[in-house]
This record gives C-alpha cells, structure tokens and sequence, in this order.
C-alpha cells in the first residue's frame, strides 16, 4: 500500500545567509513548498526593500528544479513605521511582522523594549493591512525564571495586546507549555494561532541534562516539563486548526553550540518531517490500543 500526503508548508523556519544559506536550503526546499522566513539575521531584515533582497539571495541558493517558495517577515523595531508596513504589504513578498522583546532569543537584540509605548501605531496599521504578527512569546526580565517567561507573556504581553486589538492576526511562535495551548484555544477562531516545533513535542527538558549538558538540545523558549510536551502532542493532534507546523529549525556552526556560551537553536531541517510523523503515528497507535480494550471490555460485559 502507498501513502501520499500533501506537500507540507513550514511556518516558522530560520535560513541564515551567506555560506551557512548555501548550505542548509536545500533540506527545507526538498520537503517543504513554502516557508515563512525568520529576519533575525546580522543586520536585521527591518525595511521592505531588505526582505526583497533577501529573498532574492534564497531563491539564488535553491536548487535548479526547487519550486520551494520563501514568505518574507520583517522585524519589528522600537522604531518601525505605519509606511514601511504598507510598503509590506504592497511588496507582495512581505507577509507578515516577527516581534522579539529585545535579548529573547539569538539576534534579537535590535528587538522591541517597549511594545505598547513604542509600536502602538505600527500595530494600529498592522490590522488595517491585515498583517499578522509573529510573536517570540517570553519576557527577558533577568528575575524572571527562565521556565516561567512564556507563561508571564502570556499574562503581561499578550492577553493585553489581543484585548486592545482583537481583530489583530497574531501567531505565538514554538509554544512550549500547558498555558499557550489554554490561551491560544480561549481565543477567537481565525485571529490567534500558534506554531509547534517538532522538538518541543518529542523532547522534555531533561534531554537538555541526559548524560551531561546536551548543548544541541538548547533551544529558547527552552524545552519544559514532561507535562507540557504531552499537552503540546494532544493540542497538535487534536485536529484544531489553531495549531500548525513550525519547525523554528535554527542551523548554526558547530564551533558556536559546542562552547563555554552555545546558541539557541536546534537544526531539525534534515528531520522535521519525521519527528512529526512519529509523535502522529505514537499517538494513532495508542487511540487504537485503548478502542481495541475498550471494545474487549464491552464484549466482556456483554457476556
């Protein structure tokens, strides 16, 4: 029997540039159709006319017979302008606006410190586009635990922005815990969503400690209890459309993972596709265990 499934598309996927683009493209072109493209490179991809540069250089780095199609983001700055937004939107290529709080994650240090007192505007012009926006969902206060900051986004960030603009398309980018997933279900239909990485739902965060400190297991938000990876399988599996494909697949040197001081990041490209299909195939088989003594107990009762 021969199974065919659907050219998947990953909505959450970092190319770098330069020799490390040249490299690594490929392993996403060969098993995705299109890409939302990460702008965290050094500098930034802040302006419209970066963004179009940029795809240009992924479309050069492709494969001569790839139809592999990047979506281009922006990355949203202290100082970012309604007009560059609508230059986005009428670039055609230019797809939606990736929120960082400044020090989050790697090269996000250019990222917004002030969200409601500096980017009001460009938020207002964000839903009169119909923009979406892609959010790195952690506070970076240093008091905060590091295991808590999705969580106090979430009730510090996020449930404000989503109550002062409700018709505001927002993504909460490689949810981690119990809490987005309850966040992201009491939202409306069509306005909030989120990406789920194919780490966060086959890994826990002891496979950060298992035989000594595993740097290619780092990746920020960082991995969490046992508990929330099995909440992340059932909301990925339940057929809710709230939730989709986001690999964050993240490449870099190995010089700079493997050091007193590794990046965030995990480079799951070359692997994504059957993460996933495994996490899916675990769980069909255990729904199909527990019908199977279900329909035995019956029969039992029955007799």
């Amino acid at each position: 029997m021969e199974l065919s499934i659907t050219q998947p598309d990953d909505w959450h996927l970092h190319l770098r540039d330069g020799e490390l683009l040249d490299a690594i493209v490929s392993h996403s072109s060969n098993n995705f159709g299109r890409a939302i493209i990460m702008p965290n490179l050094k500098p930034p991809v802040t302006k419209t006319s970066e963004a179009m540069a940029y795809r240009e250089s992924i479309l050069k780095a492709l494969p001569e017979s790839s139809n592999f199609i990047p979506l281009m983001t922006l990355y949203l700055t202290d100082t970012t302008t309604p007009h560059e937004i609508r230059l986005a939107r009428e670039s055609g290529v230019v797809y939606a606006v990736k929120l960082y709080p400044a020090g989050a994650t790697t090269n996000s240090q250019h990222g917004v410190t002030d969200l409601f007192g500096k980017c009001l505007p460009v938020l207002e012009e964000m839903v009169q586009q119909n923009m979406p926006l892609l959010v790195h969902g952690e506070v970076t206060s240093p008091d905060v635990d590091v295991f808590d900051r999705e969580k106090l986004f979430i009730d510090e960030v996020l449930s404000p922005l989503i109550r002062k603009f409700p018709r505001l398309k927002v993504v909460m980018e490689h949810i981690t815990t119990t809490d987005a997933v309850k966040f992201v279900e009491s939202c409306y239909d069509g306005f909030v969503a989120a990406t789920v990485t194919p780490q966060h739902i086959a890994l826990n965060r002891n496979s950060l400690f298992q035989g000594g400190l595993q740097p290619h297991s780092y990746c920020l938000p960082v991995l969490k209890r046992e508990t929330h990876r099995r909440t992340l399988v059932s909301a990925v599996t339940s057929g809710s459309k709230k939730f989709f494909l986001g690999t964050d697949s993240a490449p870099h040197e190995r010089r700079k993972k493997e050091s007193s001081c590794g990046c965030a990041g995990i480079y799951n490209a070359p692997v994504a596709l059957s993460v996933y299909a495994k996490i899916f195939d675990e769980v069909i088989s255990v729904k199909i265990s527990c019908f199977l003594l279900q329909s035995s107990l019956i029969l039992d009762v029955i007799k």
